[in-house]
């Protein structure tokens, strides 16, 4: 059976035919070729039909497009291989006359292309030798041929070199297929095409640089390169390693600061709930005050706790022995402070003294009950008047707490077998509330 391919010896490679095994052989230097059976692999795109000599290509060319479905056409482009030498390069520039004879290489120049084209191309980002390669290439017919070229012949070594044909050959015109309009309209649907292609590449290089794909540092350079076009080397890669980094660093400040957002918001509804519990609660403490006070003014005795709750006919004798004495000084020791704070609501420092000093003295007295000068305030001290004795209902406090004037009216005496331990209590109780509590007497 003919061979179907040239295999390199050194590496394994499969070649096509002699002159990729001569070019394969000044690349590499490898000379060990041998005929085989095995053709060269043909997998096509289905998407963009570009043609994939390896599984190593069609790989790399699915991470740079996302293309992933591919046709085995080997067994159609497979034929017999020539092992005829290629004629030499300068046979092949030689120029026959009429009368047989040959005459010297002639002049090559660059050929000449469609400008408009050409100018749409480096718009693009192509380079000009480039662009000017593939218009010549592609029949100098349309900007989409040209641009398709690129595409497929993107891996040659020499793309980005300037076409040569010899001086006196004859270039056709361009023959345009399209109208100007459809052209403009062509145009510009490569243009679009392009840009979002760069976006597709640029996207799937991100989501590869994420997931810590295992790739060698030599292939680095490679992936840059065929992802970024015209802008080779390891500058681009750092460049977007970077980006990433500081992507990721933004994303994580953005997070940490709407988690310390949401919890601030919460904290602040707590405490809007709270304070409304605590609203809700001087509401209802208030209702109970005027209801105690109806009954008071009506002549009724004091509403039993206990009556209130459905219960057995033995709850009420139970809670029989509860005073009634302490539950209404306490009412009126609060109703006290609350007509002090409502009598001067527009001097709240003052008011709030006035509570810290009635505390002092009820503190130091169910400290040292037994030491008379606690027990014992002159009326006329000037700091006394103008802390407590000059603010209405600071005096009736003292007097609800056991305190009572003496010596004309000179002095508040406490009498020691008079200190009852829970009024003093309770009236300490009454007055760090009525401090702390900033709803304290608005209701």
């Amino acid at each position: 059976m003919a061979g179907l391919s040239l295999k390199c010896g050194d590496c394994g490679a499969l070649l096509k035919s002699v002159e990729e095994a001569q070019e394969h052989a000044e690349l590499t230097s490898h000379s060990n070729f041998s005929e085989s059976t095995e053709a060269v692999l043909n997998l096509v795109c289905t998407v963009c039909a570009k043609p994939c000599r390896s599984k190593t290509e069609s790989d790399l060319h699915t991470k740079r497009t996302g293309h992933t479905e591919f046709v085995d056409k080997t067994s159609e482009a497979a034929k017999p291989i020539s092992l005829e030498a290629p004629k030499a390069m300068d046979e092949s520039h030689e120029v026959v006359d009429a009368s047989g004879s040959s005459s010297e290489p002639q002049e090559m120049i660059v050929p000449e292309v469609d400008k408009k084209l050409l100018e749409e191309l480096e718009a693009m980002g192509f380079p000009t030798a480039r662009a000017t390669r593939a218009l010549h290439y592609s029949g100098n017919t349309s900007l989409e041929a040209a641009v398709n070229w690129v595409v497929e012949h993107e891996n040659d070594s020499d793309i980005d070199e300037m076409p040569l044909v010899p001086v006196n050959a004859k270039v056709e015109a361009p023959k345009p297929a399209l109208t100007p309009e459809e052209m403009k309209i062509k145009a510009q649907e490569l243009r679009e095409r392009a840009r979002k292609k760069k976006e597709e590449e640029e996207k799937i290089m991100e989501r590869e640089k994420e997931k810590d794909s295992c790739l060698s540092v030599s292939a680095c350079p490679v992936i840059v390169r065929e992802s970024f076009t015209g802008s080779p080397g390891w500058g681009s890669w750092f460049n977007l390693t970077e980006r990433i980094r500081v992507g990721k660093e933004l994303l994580e400040a953005k997070r940490i600061e709407e988690e310390n957002e949401r919890k601030r918001i919460l904290a602040l509804r707590k405490a809007e709930k709270e304070e409304e519990q605590r609203a809700r609660e001087k509401i209802r403490q208030k209702l109970e005050e005027d209801k105690a006070e109806r009954r008071r003014k009506l002549g009724l005795p004091p509403e039993d706790p206990a009556a209130v709750k459905p219960s057995a006919s033995v709850v009420p004798e139970k809670k029989s022995f509860v005073p009634v004495k302490p539950v209404t000084k306490l009412e009126q020791m609060r109703e006290c402070l609350r007509s002090l704070k409502q009598n001067h609501k527009d001097e709240d420092a003052k008011v709030k003294r006035a509570f810290q000093t009635l505390l002092t003295y009820i503190g130091n007295v169910a400290k040292n009950p037994n030491e008379e000068k606690f027990r014992k305030i002159r009326l006329t001290n000037p700091s006394f008047q103008e802390r407590v004795g000059g603010l209405k209902g600071g005096v009736e406090f003292l007097e609800l707490c056991g305190f009572e004037k003496i010596e004309g009216g000179e002095f508040l005496f406490l009498a020691r077998d008079k200190v009852d331990m829970t009024v003093l209590n309770s009236a300490g109780s009454e007055l760090n509330s009525a401090i702390v509590n900033p709803f304290f007497g608005v209701l």
